[in-house]
């Protein structure tokens, strides 16, 4: 689609300024359709960036530029007024400052290449929970993955057409071609010269430098949670950092449960889980991101704002989860995989045989005695929601779905028990904004340090995490007695030898069934120091072989070992300033007062 088509006037001013700045070659505006896909496709392939699979129809393999393979949270910028606004766990710099670094940067950067117009939906087209964002950018890897994770095309514009708003998204590979020039097959700039900056009180983002992940799908992490957040504040909703699955019980009763964690904690698997009890049934809505608003019914109403997965390969399987196997056997993308001999993806954690040779995600000649892994340990896959066998009828519902329930979590080896309740919504925030994991190689941090991570947003809240804690006291209020019960768990308690205690992935369901019990108030709780525990016998054991000691152990709450905790857990809080609500100080209060 020709730019000059385009009739948003603050959409047309905003292409032809861009222009201006960046000087592409040319101008193309996305029209969503599977040609274009697949001629953005042929465009990747002859130019040496993407590789097809022929093990897998429709799939293609890309390698990144070494220094290119992550969100780079360094280089992500939270430009506000004020710094205060921003927050202690959001790198600020002033707005003014930032833009003119940025615009220097930008001159000129699209020099020899395309610049490409992808309008967007961030859930469903048309659903009072959605919103319409524009993304610029001189990356047809970018155009690809964009199609499979949102909401590309034609409706969108016609929704531009008719005047509707949109939020900004600007990125640049920052690697101008000269005339002539060859091009590289994953352009990128230096990591001292990337920015990933959001200016969420103006619902704008500004990408430069880099071609990867978050870093460059600007509907994910950036408008997805960042400015989503930062919106849904002024506006009254909530845009999360978490998987929304629904849960049907033998006798047919839907739950919808929202889950927020960290990374390495089974986020993707929970969102997939297939349930080892018989009777119930698990359906995915998805997996990383929920928009929820409060519905004319008073309760909070959800969507996956995403139309695709883009997930970590390394470490799954058709063990560990089978759904996203099979999501992704045809019509993916994957980045820094290995090759095999035979044309497919593969990573470390696949299962089956290892192979004799590999291609690795550098390019080179692998083996079993090599040094290095064949895949990264980021490595990606993006496949569209749609080909998930577990993906539920109601996912692109544009009511959403009421939540019944939230969960937090994190990784612990000891002190947090399987699963624990909170005691009131305030509690719950408090449980919220504490949570903590203990590091692994997936997560920043000397492995085994205590990292605490308050919602799984602590990389993603567009503006001060103390004001967020707020917000959801806030949303607590307004939602009252139709507010989701919020539960607490940990799948990773180990015994003294170092074993994990619960067998965790699809025996996780014996943990989701009590809590769908405790919110039809058929099942009592017993009340310990931190929250709300099973009564001994309440929780769906049947059929497993853990001895009587190891369920003790996983229940167990050990009042010296919290007490030990209350140190950390104060200075985290002070960490964050002085806003902080005094309901969540009330609850440590209170908290410390338990452990006696």
């Amino acid at each position: 689609m020709d730019s000059a088509a385009v009739k948003n006037r603050k959409l047309g001013d905003w292409i032809a300024e861009v222009a201006a700045m960046c000087r592409p070659d040319s101008v193309y505006v996305c029209d969503g359709s599977k040609e274009e896909y697949d001629r953005m496709i042929g465009k990747l392939i002859a130019g040496g960036s993407a590789t097809p699979l022929r093990k897998r129809a429709g799939s293609y393999l890309f390698r990144s530029d070494p220094s290119d393979v992550a969100r780079v949270e360094d280089r992500t910028f939270l430009s506000t007024s004020s710094k205060d606004a921003a927050g202690y766990t959001n790198n600020w710099i002033a707005p003014d400052e930032l833009k003119t670094t940025m615009k220097s940067l930008y001159e000129g950067c699209m020099k020899g290449r395309t610049m490409f117009v992808i309008p967007f939906s961030m859930g469903p087209i048309g659903s009072p929970i959605s919103k319409i964002g524009v993304e610029i950018s001189d990356s047809p890897y970018v155009v690809v993955n964009m199609h499979i994770m949102t909401r590309v095309g034609l409706k969108v514009m016609e929704l531009l057409d008719r005047g509707e708003d949109f939020v900004p998204c600007l990125h640049s590979v920052g690697a101008p071609l000269a005339q002539g020039r060859k091009d590289v097959s994953w352009p990128c700039a230096p990591i001292e010269r990337r920015y990933i900056s959001h200016f969420p009180e103006e619902n704008l983002v500004w990408s430069y430098g880099s071609g990867y992940a978050g870093n460059a799908l600007l509907g994910k992490k950036s408008l997805g949670l960042r400015i989503a957040s930062a919106m849904a504040r002024r506006e009254g909703w909530l845009a999360e950092h978490m998987l929304v699955l629904r849960m049907t019980s033998p006798e047919g009763r839907q739950y919808h449960i929202a889950g927020a964690f960290p990374s390495a904690c089974g986020k993707t698997n929970l969102a997939m889980m297939q349930p080892s009890l018989d009777g119930w049934k698990c359906e995915c809505i998805g997996d990383d991101i929920a928009w929820m608003k409060i519905g004319p019914d008073g309760r909070l109403h959800a969507i996956n704002p995403e139309n695709g997965f883009f997930g970590v390969a390394p470490g799954t399987s058709y063990a560990t989860n089978p759904i996203a196997m099979d999501t992704i056997r045809e019509n993916a993308i994957f980045t820094n995989c290995a090759l095999t001999d035979d044309g497919d993806a593969w990573w470390e954690g696949i299962n089956g045989d290892l192979p004799a040779h590999l291609i690795d995600w550098k390019g080179r000649d692998w083996t079993p005695d090599s040094k290095e892994d064949a895949a990264h340990p980021n490595a990606r896959f993006t496949a569209a929601a749609a080909q998930c066998p577990v993906i539920c009828k109601d996912w692109e519902n544009p009511e959403g779905v009421p939540i019944d329930i939230f969960i937090f979590g994190g990784r612990r080896g000891s002190v947090v028990p399987l699963v624990h309740e909170a005691f009131s919504w305030e509690h719950g925030v408090f449980l919220g904004a504490t949570s903590a994991s203990e590091t692994t190689s997936a997560i920043i941090g000397a492995v085994g340090n205590l990292r605490r991570d308050p919602f799984a947003m602590k990389p993603f809240c567009g503006y001060n995490i103390c004001d967020y804690f707020q917000h959801w006291l806030t949303m607590g209020e307004r939602l009252g007695d139709k507010a989701p019960k919020i539960f607490y768990v940990n799948w990773f308690r180990k015994n003294e030898d170092g074993k994990f205690l619960w067998p965790g992935f699809s025996e996780n369901s014996r943990v989701l069934k009590w809590m769908c019990e405790r919110v039809d108030g058929k099942l009592g709780a017993r009340k310990s120091p931190i929250g709300l525990l099973p009564l001994e016998g309440d929780l769906d054991l049947s059929g497993l072989t853990l001895s009587p000691p190891d369920v003790r152990e996983l229940m167990s709450v050990d009042a010296a070992e919290w007490k030990a905790e209350i140190p950390d857990i104060e200075a985290y809080l002070t960490s964050l300033g002085s806003r902080l609500p005094e309901t969540l100080k009330s609850q440590l209060r209170d908290f410390i007062e338990r452990l006696g």
